[in-house]
């Protein structure tokens, strides 16, 4: 599901900068990956391959920081073609009627050195519902070879698909269900910076 960004991111963080500063998501090495039951038994997991986001850090003034982040529902992938055709399905994710899955923050807080509670509104399959995003960033920025400032965060998060509409199950004879409600979510973030604030 949409995460990230989710899930997601995204989840990014706030890192100890002297001004505020505002950043871009790289979408070419940034990630949001889930895991969800399977048969009661593994864990299958997949991963959206296209987002992006954007985000204010104000590491003087917390509150007035923001997080923005987008996934393409679409670009689901569990590397197996006809599962992912069905999680695009009216049956889980409905793309063709929710392309997006969005994250807006509401609130950034300081939980420890490098980490952060980012608490914000997720809208997955056309429901949004408030989530709260560990967020683990060192405070360093550093310049890539290209001459671009950038740097990384770690946001993880878990939801209840059922809390976002997505209800589709199959019961075993053995019992049990086949797919848990339970899903984890990881998103993994390089970030570039696009200018200095005031």
């Amino acid at each position: 599901m949409k995460f990230s960004h989710l899930l997601f991111a995204a989840a990014l963080s706030v890192p100890a900068f002297a001004h505020a500063a505002s950043y871009e998501v790289d979408p070419v090495h940034s990630s949001a990956q889930f895991a969800v039951k399977h048969m009661m038994i593994s864990t299958v997991r997949g991963e959206f391959t296209k987002l992006s986001g954007t985000a204010v850090i104000d590491d003087k003034n917390l509150a007035k920081s923001t997080v923005e982040a987008s996934i393409e529902a679409g670009s689901i992938s569990t590397r197996m073609d006809k599962r992912d055709e069905h999680l695009r399905s009216p049956d889980f994710l409905d793309t063709a009627k929710f392309a997006t899955i969005a994250f807006k923050s509401t609130e950034v807080k300081k939980a420890g050195e490098g980490k952060y509670k980012v608490t914000g509104n997720l809208t997955l399959h056309g429901v949004t519902k408030p989530v709260v995003l560990d967020v683990e960033s060192p405070a360093t920025e550093l310049k890539d070879p290209y001459g671009n400032t950038k740097r990384g965060a770690v946001a993880t998060t878990t939801i209840n698909r059922k809390d976002f509409g997505l209800n589709w199950n199959k019961t075993l004879e053995a019992g049990g269900v086949l797919v848990g409600e339970s899903i984890q979510i990881t998103i993994d973030l390089q970030l570039v910076r696009k200018d200095a604030g005031k």
